[in-house]
């Protein structure tokens, strides 16, 4: 213990080397150069827009975030009675936030965190089939790679529904 100690009071008291910094290489080798800099990460909130009712299901596990969202929005119907948006609008929107587990499993409930263009008085039937579709298609088929990857991120899905003219 004294011999630690001793190696340590050593250490704190010797002069410290110093560089200039070059600007080059910076934490641990990460380069400040064309094409350096810091490695990519995803973004805080996983955010996808997807028209619905698809038009067929996806047929295999998503791999990647482009291939997330249909399989997460395969499920939802428009539900009976929605009608015509509102005036004013073109389509019905709706935005649901949610976590996913690393086989595809909810945590906790979705959320619903943005509602527009539907006509007075269908918000809770609008937000009832949301949530009873995303439910319907849980576990949502992903591959263990993409499973690690969005695994408790918060993911922000919007539904786009245009009726038929």
């Amino acid at each position: 213990m004294w011999r630690r100690l001793a190696v340590l009071g050593a250490l704190a008291l010797a002069p410290a080397m110093a560089w200039a910094y070059d600007g080059f290489y910076a934490y641990g080798g990460y380069a400040y150069e064309a094409g350096g800099g810091y490695r990519l990460s995803l973004p805080q909130t996983l955010r996808g827009t997807v028209a619905v009712p698809l038009a067929r299901p996806p047929g295999r596990a998503a791999d990647t975030l482009a291939e997330l969202y249909p399989v997460l929005a395969a499920c939802w119907h428009p539900p009976a009675g929605l009608g015509r948006p509102a005036a004013g609008s073109d389509d019905v929107e709706i935005t649901a936030r949610l976590s996913l587990r690393r086989d595809g499993s909810l945590i906790g409930t979705p959320r619903i965190t943005y509602a527009a263009g539907f006509a007075e008085g269908q918000r809770r039937d609008l937000v009832r089939a949301t949530l009873d579709a995303l439910a319907g298609c849980m576990p949502a088929r992903i591959t263990p790679g993409l499973g690690r990857a969005i695994a408790g991120r918060p993911v922000a899905l919007r539904l786009v529904y245009r009726p038929p003219a």
